[in-house]
Order: structure tokens, then sequence, then C-alpha cells
């Protein structure tokens, strides 16, 4: 152990921030139709690397592919999270809730009832809230609640946080990683949108970019003492 009671071996915990900073960029530009920067992370096996990191068993074969078809790829992210049909999946929490906000209406076509399928509902509410407090504004996703957006937020605060942190501000790291925490305690939805993609996602490099996605998030959840539920 070092004097600081931290191991060598481990990494500094400005170091963590910079790793969570990159790979939620990436997933941030993936889940926002940016299919050259997956492309490149197919390519390269990033995400193949960060799967095997992770403290889970996660089958990531399908996003092990040094040979990518770009347009093949394009046309299945338009078909799950564009263009509505049989096989879409809205990228937005509020479609995902389990009942209607307290006071919602909307002619939605993914809203039947007191079921999910709101758009711009509680979810959208609570992360805007969250960009403002932070003087933030997404530039990935069409909706506050977007799981591009809540990405690129995670991004941009693990990023500020390992800057604050190389220059010894450890309240101002503080203050970032709550923001990180309140984050990651509104993607509990992420559950519900791996199944559903899982379910019409027949490639499968969809399903499992999810399922990495979930399962960094609920980590990176459990280090800061985040709620998902």
């Amino acid at each position: 152990m070092s004097a600081t009671g931290r191991n060598s071996a481990e990494p500094a915990d400005g170091d963590v921030a910079r790793a969570r900073s990159d790979l939620y960029g990436l997933l941030a530009a993936a889940f926002d139709g940016d299919i050259d920067v997956l492309a490149a992370a197919l390519r390269d096996g990033s995400l193949v690397d960060v799967a095997a990191a992770l403290p889970v068993d996660l089958d990531a074969s399908a996003l092990d592919c040094e040979d990518v078809d770009e347009e093949a790829l394009s046309i299945a992210y338009d078909n799950r999270f564009v263009v509505p049909g049989s096989r879409y999946v809205p990228p937005f929490a509020s479609a995902h809730r389990g009942a209607p906000s307290a006071s919602f209406e909307s002619d939605s076509r993914f809203r039947d009832g007191n079921e999910a399928g709101e758009l711009l509902g509680d979810p959208a509410a609570r992360m805007s809230a969250l960009y403002e407090r932070a003087g933030f504004r997404p530039e990935h996703g069409d909706f506050p609640d977007h799981v591009a957006a809540q990405f690129e937020f995670l991004a941009a605060t693990a990023a500020e946080e390992a800057r604050r942190a190389a220059r010894g501000d450890e309240e101002g790291a503080a203050t970032l990683r709550d923001l990180q925490r309140e984050t990651l305690s509104q993607l509990g939805w992420l559950d519900a949108f791996h199944e559903a993609v899982e379910d019409v996602d027949d490639e499968g490099v969809f399903a499992a970019l999810v399922a990495l996605a979930r399962t960094a998030a609920a980590w990176h959840a459990r280090d800061v003492g985040a709620s998902t539920r």
C-alpha cells in the first residue's frame, strides 16, 4: 500500500474519471447515430476491452468485429432508434416509464393509457434540471432524457472531475461526482431499454452495446452510492 492507503496498482481517481469520460463520450456518440465512431470502436476492439474490464461476465462477442459494414450498421441504427416501426425502440427514458407522469397529456404513439410511452415526461424534466444546474447544454440526443444526452452529461462531468482532481480541487471534484450520482440514479430505465432492444436486434450489435452501457453505468452507480431504482 502507498502512503495514501491506495494500492499502487490501482488507478488514481482522476484516471478512473478520465476513463469513464472516454467511455461515456463514445456511448453518447454511438447512441446518437455517429456510425464512424461506433465502427471505429468495433474495429479496434475498445468496446470488447471495456467489457472485459468490468467485474461481471458480459457477452461482448457481437462487439468484436474487425470487418464492419457501416451502411448496414447505419440502417440497423435507424431501424432501432430513429424510424418508428415494428423494430423501433425509443431511446429516451420517458418512453419506458411504468406509469405516466403526474400531469401529462400526449398523443404519442408510444403511449397506451396508463402505460409507458411518454415524450418529455418526468425523466426529461429531471434531466433538464440537472443540466441547468451544471450550465450544460447537450449536443447529443433529441430530448433531455435521450440516452445519448445522458451519457454525454456523464462524460462531461467525469472529464471535469478529472481536471478538478488534477488541480487538487477535491471539493469541486466531489460536486461533479454528486452530479454523476444524480444522473446515474436516473438510468434505471436502461434495464427495460436493454430488454426491448434485445427483443428486436437480430444482428446483436446494439443489444450488446446497450448491455455494455447498462452494466458500466450500474457499476459506476454502485461506486458512487447511487440508486438506479
